[in-house]
């Protein structure tokens, strides 16, 4: 794997958010005209360490591309590394959750092979960056470039989409593996106030919310022979797929859904059932043995079926732990009784193609009468956003970024303690038996993110908190 590789970046014009937005886009417009003049002949690099599976991905290829269609220079790199170096990096991430992961520490072997595996990109991006240039580097997998990227002259901002809403041993920890890497970064942006760490430079950090792309595959309007079409192709339902299953991928051509997903069902997902859906990687954070047997604990009347939906565990290269997490699963599931397995579906979604990948999450969610999210520790939670774009109501952990997303009882049903297998059926229960509520929540849900979490915000908060770096940076 190559040490350093730069990621193809389409271009959107932002234009297309006046029909979402309306006269409200007049404002976001004059934001954007003024960060094209003030960043015109500056290269802005965002580095992390996947290209596809993932919220950081995901939210790149969008923000990206949005940034090119203002006629700024945006780029994409992606690091490399052997599974050592992802095995310590996913200890990091889970620890900064506050979680032991795989129980591992963080010792001096680790800093041998996180410093050996990070010089090598480092030393590739550093012959392409130039002293006008605004380096975001993403994560703890990218924090050990810092200090040789700043001979540039770049500005560098290091960029945490984790944290934890109240710090413990395990966080800290990870905290001081990393204080020495980033301590001479100009900027850190973390997701929201609860994620800055203890003893970092305040007046440093800033507070940027990702966004949702509402025109990506994943998101865009999909009616439902569409969506009946693409989930009989992917093999979910035994539905004819028909000629339907087509999306408009980021360049403006059409794409087909096409591939089937590796699906383990006893029965296909019957049409008149109610679908309970979580949508994730394969993470023990995200806590997908707890929605099965939460879920499993509520089955006392109607038809209800559960969709565990990830990525397939091989094409995923930052996540080593994920193939793991999915055998727990199956073989959690094949612990069932027969008529308790038979309404649960894992569904293990191909990633040969991205946009198709997405097109076949839309298809589901749009499938579901409820989304859940029961996160053991989160840092946004991207599906939570997508599904209430969507209008659907969402059963999720009060914990990060969802918080701030869904107002409890409005927009969506927090968890305060999401290892609370009854609570977490309960509310899901609650929701499959009242259709009313679902729908409120839902329309509400849609509003919520309309209002807070489109991409023209994200990049105008962007390009307001360049602006401030600039002027602290000096001319150059």
């Amino acid at each position: 794997m190559a040490a350093f590789e730069e990621i193809h970046v389409g271009s959107m014009d932002p234009e297309r958010f006046r029909s979402v937005l309306g006269e409200r886009f007049d404002e976001i417009e004059l934001g954007m005209e003024d960060g094209r003049r003030l960043f015109q002949g500056r290269s802005i690099w965002h580095i992390n360490s996947t290209a596809r599976g993932g919220g950081v991905a995901e939210l790149l290829q969008s923000l990206l591309a949005y940034v090119r269609g203002i006629g700024l220079d945006a780029r994409w790199g992606v690091i490399g590394g052997e599974p050592e170096f992802f095995e310590v990096t996913k200890r990091i991430h889970n620890m900064l959750h506050g979680n032991p992961g795989d129980g591992g520490g963080l010792g001096e072997a680790e800093r041998e092979i996180y410093e050996r595996t990070l010089a090598p990109a480092a030393e590739a991006v550093a012959e392409i960056v130039s002293g006008r240039d605004i380096v975001f580097l993403h994560d703890p997998q990218t924090a050990g470039m810092i200090e040789a990227l700043l001979p540039t002259g770049a500005v560098i901002v290091w960029r945490c989409h984790v944290g934890l809403d109240h710090a413990n041993s395990l966080a800290r920890a990870a905290w001081d593996f990393l204080r020495p890497y980033i301590e001479r970064a100009d900027a850190y942006v973390f997701s929201r106030p609860d994620f800055i760490w203890e003893g970092i430079d305040r007046e440093r950090a800033f507070i940027i919310a990702p966004s949702i792309d509402v025109f990506s595959a994943k998101n865009q309007e999909l009616g439902p022979e569409g969506v009946t079409t693409i989930l009989g192709r992917i093999g979910l339902t035994a539905c004819d797929p028909g000629d339907d299953g087509e999306f408009i991928r980021h360049d403006g051509s059409i794409g087909r859904v096409v591939r089937r997903a590796d699906i383990y069902q006893d029965v296909p997902l019957p049409d008149d059932a109610e679908v309970v859906t979580q949508v994730s990687r394969w993470d023990r954070l995200k806590d997908p043995l707890g929605v099965l047997t939460g879920f499993v604990r509520q089955l006392d009347g109607g038809n209800p079926h559960l969709v565990l939906a990830g990525p397939a565990t091989a094409a995923v290269a930052d996540d080593p732990e994920g193939g793991a997490i999915l055998e727990a699963v199956l073989d959690q599931r094949d612990r069932l009784q027969p008529d308790e397995r038979s309404r649960i579906h894992i569904v293990c979604l191909p990633m040969d193609d991205i946009e198709e990948n997405a097109a076949m999450v839309n298809a589901i969610q749009r499938r579901s009468d409820v989304i859940v999210q029961k996160s053991l520790a989160e840092g946004f939670g991207l599906t939570v956003g997508e599904a209430m774009w969507k209008g659907k109501p969402v059963v999720a952990s009060a914990r990060g970024g969802i918080q701030d997303q869904i107002t409890d009882g409005v927009t969506g049903i927090l968890l305060p303690d999401p290892s609370n297998l009854d609570e977490f059926g309960a509310a899901v229960r609650r929701l499959l038996d009242d259709e009313p509520l679902r729908i409120r929540m839902g329309i509400a849900a849609r509003q919520r993110i309309e209002e807070s979490y489109l991409g023209t915000r994200h990049l105008l908060n962007y390009l307001q908190m360049l602006r401030a770096l600039l002027e602290r940076h000096g001319p150059s």
